[in-house]
């Protein structure tokens, strides 16, 4: 037989696209529109309905960048469509190829009612299913002309400040057409064959079984006569596509979903909005296709409809019960989680969860997070104490090194908690769940000859509209079709159940899910990931303070709805494209108010409690949030310090510069203001490598091959400058208790001044460094060259810390080269080693070389700053204010003491006198993170602590106010059993049994 696939092929392409869908609706009428421009932010529904439209017309203009624009249509079914289905095509002017990231429409009744949502591929609204013919059609179109933000380009049009305000779109059609569903259902038919076909070996039978099939079918079709020849053309069809699926078929359990970023190339408010149209479209589709299942994540989304949308939000809870719509991720975004910290991902749990139960008496059982950039390896033990089983992601996917090794896996966390783990082969979390996709998922799946079974997200994301009717065909199409994986519509907790039935025994991958693409995502944006690290300390202290005014101080209230409402800001701004930084300008501008707001009100309420404890008096008080005792402070007390140590000295250095001491710290700063030696007196060893000089700041071309904002390539290390030359150098401060040493430096068009500071008593250098940055396409680090040998990195992570070759030995190391590390990272040889200290840097690199006098030098580099163009041209522009501190001697539990003291600093309150601690802990190695009054408001009190250091440890806990029992609980407050906590004694103290890296949530009984 002759080849004359590809001729079929390409006439079924031109066939479907010029004939058949364009037949899908027929006799269209064109509907009356008008319109009316809402000027400034989104109005109320009420507004929009009650203004005064114009004449407009299909064609003309329409949408400033941001704007919202109401169109009224209105019509008349035709008498003659009578028995006929009959729907309106509402074109806003769609691009088909940018689903959610364009203009979107919600069209409302007259009365206010959302009737559903308008999106490049979801165009229509249902008038009649059998018309009568007359009926009256009145809608009103909420219009967001969105400007389309994806190309990479430098834009000010991601922030409505800097804006144009020239029309975006043009209207393309507003008519009333009668859908031809012989013809819908014919064009399914021909799409899922043909995309089964195109994805089957040559020599395949079956290939070519389906090519005749579809071959007889174009013959049948009337081009002059499309409906009324589409049923003999799908009967053409009908035995090729009753044909089974092979026994050995890959199995897919398709999801429903709309992947939608709480913020990206669009502001907060504009995703207020996204969440009401998806979800407007989801119930509807849940009314007409019973066996659809909508998984949502990200509670905030929800109670966003709750608030906005309320009408709505009760159509979501019946579906919710109805078991159609089902809320996955038990968490209160989709964060990040590599510079979220670790209380803070806690809260993501408690009050992500919390929402599900409340809202609809459901406990989530499944983390979905597909997009963050990369997982913490403290996410396991954190997702099993929230009360939840399974983990799935999808980011892994885009690794530009090393291909994953599994999709379904055992995934251990830094304690040794395992979390069964599903990556989804499929390689994407909007499937169109088409062929190409669904054999790609089952040619990629590893687990073969294992199991058998894949999830597929499926859907347009974005605000795209969700899963549409096509969709849900496709499916039904392929679940039983010969040549395909067999497709099933099912809840995300049912293939985790048959998943891990199939699969116990799956392979185990120890530590972090390392994501080897968007590493400038640790540093991009400074001023918001600030603002985070500082929101995160201050709720701390804002907690303990209340929290012991509370049981203290009779009549004081704790906070409880200002600090959830808090958290709740806090835990959305650590959205995967908020805190990471690769987000519009507009919704970093936001954030850097938003984080101003916060600061302010939580400072308020940490007096406030601190006021009431202190009393009436002048004595000046220090108090102490940090964990560990300083300056004979106790942890979360108050009281007057006492003497620091051994004055501080300041000399001037032979050559230039100055010797600062305090007799455990020798600090040489040579004349160009850099940091020459670093002595540890007791061990007398020196930090700085020979010849090296430490806080050097490094400027590095940054020009990342796509992704401005969110990568840095490793190319970037190829040229570097180093800023030696300074401007200015002086002793800024000399007293007994500190010297600082300030250095001035310029260098293209920024500068920055150093300050040098070394104290009494202290063990660490202390450095703030003022940036004044206008530099483009430029990478700012500080490095710290240190004469240690040093075979791995240990960097904070949540409740413990994580280890990082610093050899590239491997792909998989050599990918690594920036690495995130929360408020230190450390180095060492056996018996010595130093740590790097920060109050709001991420982005870390650690390399290691050899010196000719055969030493190594092992150099860890903080990244300050960066400049990416898109999406904000401006990033990172203006005045920062870094602190960082070297600690020379370090071992990992002084870096774990110090990086608490540098990011909890004391507060100066006067007082009648001490303030003793509301709980202490007398192992320095159990760390204690958070103290708080329990959630239930019955006036518990929870202390959540963790072992710090990696190894076992054994503490006992006092509480300094009577208790009656107490247990330990999982995040949400629930008792856990078996438990770390001891009986208590009759002295009032508990005993804890941690293991290493154990996170323990203690809730003591008030009396």
């Amino acid at each position: 037989m002759h080849d004359d696939r590809s001729i079929t092929e390409h006439r079924l392409r031109r066939v479907l696209t010029e004939r058949i869908r364009p037949a899908v609706h027929s006799r269209a009428v064109p509907l009356g529109i008008g319109r009316w421009e809402a000027l400034g932010e989104p109005v109320p529904v009420a507004e929009g309905l009650a203004a005064p439209y114009a004449p407009c017309a299909a064609g003309e203009s329409w949408g400033p960048a941001w704007g919202t624009t109401w169109f009224k249509v209105t019509g008349t079914v035709p008498a003659e469509w009578a028995g006929r289905t009959v729907e309106a095509v509402l074109d806003l002017g769609f691009d088909r190829m940018m689903p959610g990231f364009q203009c979107e429409g919600l069209v409302h009744r007259a009365d206010g009612a959302v009737v559903k949502a308008l999106n490049p591929y979801n165009d229509w609204v249902r008038v009649a299913d059998s018309a009568a013919g007359g009926e009256q059609v009145e809608w009103y179109v909420e219009a967001a002309s969105n400007p389309v933000l994806v190309d990479h380009r430098a834009t000010y049009e991601g922030d409505r400040q800097t804006s144009g305000d020239q029309p975006l779109y043009r209207l393309a059609r507003m008519d009333l057409t009668v859908f031809e569903t012989e013809v819908w259902e014919l064009v399914q038919d021909l799409e899922v064959l043909h995309d089964l076909m195109v994805q089957l070996a040559e020599g395949d039978a079956r290939r070519h079984e389906i090519l005749r099939a579809l071959d007889a079918a174009l013959d049948a079709v009337d081009l002059d006569d499309v409906p009324g020849t589409a049923a003999a053309a799908r009967a053409r069809l009908a035995a090729v596509l009753a044909a089974p699926a092979n026994a050995s078929a890959h199995r897919i359990s398709a999801v429903g979903h709309a992947h939608i970023d709480s913020a990206w190339l669009w502001p907060l408010r504009e995703t207020v909005r996204k969440v009401a149209r998806t979800a407007s479209n989801v119930v509807g589709l849940m009314d007409t296709h019973p066996e659809f299942v909508f998984a949502m994540s990200q509670a905030q989304q929800l109670d966003w409809i709750k608030t906005h949308r309320p009408e709505l939000f009760e159509r979501v809870k019946k579906k919710v019960a109805d078991g159609q719509f089902v809320p996955v991720g038990g968490m209160w975004v989709e964060s990040d989680t590599n510079m979220v910290g670790g209380e803070a991902m806690v809260r993501q749990f408690l009050y992500g969860k919390k929402f599900f139960l409340d809202e609809f008496g459901i406990d989530t059982h499944n983390v979905w997070l597909p997009d963050s950039f990369g997982y913490t390896a403290a996410m396991p033990q954190i997702v099993r104490l929230s009360g939840s089983r399974w983990f799935l992601t999808q980011k892994i996917s885009w690794s530009q090194v090393n291909a994953f090794p599994h999709h379904t896996f055992w995934w251990e966390g830094i304690d040794g908690t395992r979390v069964f783990t599903h990556f989804p082969p499929v390689d994407t979390y909007n499937s169109d769940l088409g062929g190409t996709q669904l054999a790609h998922a089952a040619r990629n799946y590893r687990e073969k000859g294992r199991g058998s079974r894949s999830l597929v997200p499926f859907g347009w994301g974005d605000g795209g509209g969700g899963p549409t009717r096509e969709h849900l065909a496709r499916a039904r199409r392929q679940r039983d079709l010969e040549g395909s994986p067999r497709v099933e519509i099912e809840r995300p907790d049912a293939f985790f159940e048959k998943a891990h039935a199939e699969y116990p025994d799956a392979p185990v991958w120890a530590g972090e899910l390392y994501l080897e693409l968007h590493r400038g995502t640790y540093t991009s944006q400074a001023k918001t990931k600030q603002g985070n690290r500082h929101s995160e300390s201050l709720l701390r202290e804002a907690e303990l303070w209340a929290a012991t005014a509370a049981v203290r101080v009779p009549g004081f209230r704790y906070p409880y709805e200002d600090l959830e409402r808090i958290w709740k800001t806090v835990l959305l701004h650590q959205f995967h494209d908020i805190l990471p930084g690769s987000s519009i300008a507009w919704v970093h501008r936001e954030a850097r108010a938003t984080y101003a707001r916060v600061r302010e009100e939580l400072r308020g309420i940490t007096l406030a409690a601190q006021l009431a404890l202190a009393g009436e008096g002048t004595t000046e008080l220090v108090f102490n949030c940090a964990p560990h005792a300083r300056r004979g402070i106790p942890a979360g007390g108050a009281g007057v310090p006492q003497g620091a140590g051994q004055q501080v000295t300041v000399e001037e250095r032979h050559g230039g510069g100055y010797v600062l001491a305090n007799g455990r710290l020798l600090v040489e700063v040579d004349g160009r203001g850099l940091i020459v030696s670093a002595y540890d007196l007791e061990a007398r060893r020196e930090a700085v490598a020979p010849g090296q000089a430490a806080n050097l700041l490094q400027i590095h071309p940054d020009f990342p091959n796509m992704w401005d904002a969110w990568d840095v390539d490793a190319f970037y290390r190829n040229k570097v400058t180093d800023l030696v030359e300074a401007d200015a150098l002086e002793v800024a401060e000399a007293g007994p208790d500190a010297v600082t040493v300030r250095v001035s430096r310029s260098f293209g068009r920024s500068s920055a001044v150093q300050s040098i500071t070394l104290r009494a008593g202290a063990t660490t250098v202390d450095m703030v460094t003022e940036v004044d940055w206008h530099e483009t396409e430029k990478f700012l680090k500080a490095a710290f060259p240190l004469d240690v040998k040093a075979e791995r990195s240990a960097s904070e992570t949540q409740f413990g810390h994580v280890y990082r070759a610093t050899h590239t030995n491997t792909s998989w190391e050599a990918a690594k080269f920036e690495i995130c590390a929360h408020r230190w990272i450390h180095v060492e040889e056996p018996g010595w080693g130093t740590a790097l200290l920060n109050d709001s840097t991420y982005g870390h690199d650690v390399t290691r070389d050899m010196r000719p006098d055969g030493g190594q030098t092992t150099t860890v580099r903080l990244s300050l700053l960066r400049a990416p163009r898109y999406p904000d041209p401006e990033t990172d522009q203006g005045t920062h204010t870094l602190r960082f501190s070297l600690a020379p001697g370090a071992q990992i539990a002084d870096a774990v003491r110090e990086g608490h003291a540098l990011n909890l600093p004391e507060r100066l309150v006067s007082g009648a006198g001490p303030v003793a601690p509301l709980v202490a802990v007398d192992e320095d190695a159990v760390v204690v993170e958070a103290v708080k009054l329990a959630e239930d408001r019955s006036g518990d009190v929870i202390v959540r602590l963790y072992e710090s250091r990696g190894g076992r440890a054994t503490a006992t806990l006092t509480a300094g106010f009577p208790f009656s029992a107490a247990s330990e609980t999982d995040l949400l407050e629930r008792p856990l059993s078996p438990t770390a906590v001891g009986a208590p004694s009759p002295d009032g103290t508990l005993p804890l049994t941690l293991r290493p890296f154990q996170i323990a949530t203690v809730r003591l009984h008030r009396a």
